[in-house]
């Protein structure tokens, strides 16, 4: 219940989508930021699929339509993590013809890093207890796949009038960050399996892109 107006709170809306919206979209303009022979298709058709999955993942949560919310979600987080994986596979298979500059090495290795943490955040905030609606139900976040800080402290009494701590996108953002430069998980120790397997996967393909891409250009350079 809300202490000001004395109503009663909608458990699905307190966690923001909007971080979320915007990595959506960053995932689509790094996409642009590629040269053409790391792209597949028009250079369009990539981002305005996004653009076109996103507008009904609005506004199916604004009309509080939330499974079918949590679907074109998953929709979205596998398209971007799609265009992600062939962009990457193309920059692998490019590298033997050495028909790439420097230049456009560099830019195409700091896109698809940058790409890796946007993707996998979303991937833990989708996923991490039940999702962003799934978090939404709860007093707080007293389990999960990730052993956040904050979930080590003790709980404020309910009279103290402090909201109990919950993780929102840019915790996760911090974590998919921290993954991709040590390789490893800093401040959030990971307690879930399928939450291991995933920053193996995210710290594989930055591992990729520094060592295998990023440092070669840097030698031709």
């Amino acid at each position: 219940m809300d202490e000001k107006t004395g109503q009663l709170r909608d458990p699905w809306d307190p966690e923001p989508r909007w971080p979320a919206f915007i990595a959506v979209l960053a995932v689509g303009g790094l996409y642009l930021a590629l040269p053409p022979y790391l792209t597949f298709g028009p250079r369009w058709v990539f981002p305005v699929s996004v653009v076109v999955l996103l507008i009904p993942t609005f506004v199916s949560h604004r009309a509080g339509k939330h499974h079918l919310n949590r679907v074109l979600g998953f929709m979205v987080t596998g398209l971007v993590t799609a265009g992600m994986i062939v962009s990457l596979s193309l920059l692998i298979r490019a590298l033997p013809a050495h028909k790439e500059s420097p230049t456009e090495l560099l830019l195409s290795a700091v896109a698809l890093w940058f790409t890796n943490i946007l993707v996998f955040a979303l991937w833990y905030w989708r996923l991490d207890a039940g999702g962003p609606h799934g978090r939404d139900l709860r007093e707080g976040h007293p389990d999960g796949a990730f052993l956040f800080p904050q979930m080590t402290m003790p709980v404020a009494p309910a009279d103290t009038g402090q909201p109990a701590w919950s993780p929102n996108f840019l915790d996760y953002l911090f974590l998919a960050f921290n993954t991709s430069t040590a390789f490893s998980p800093t401040d959030a120790p990971v307690l879930e399996r399928w939450g291991k397997v995933l920053m193996m996967l995210q710290s594989l393909i930055s591992l990729t892109v520094i060592a295998l891409l990023a440092a070669r250009a840097v030698n031709i350079l």
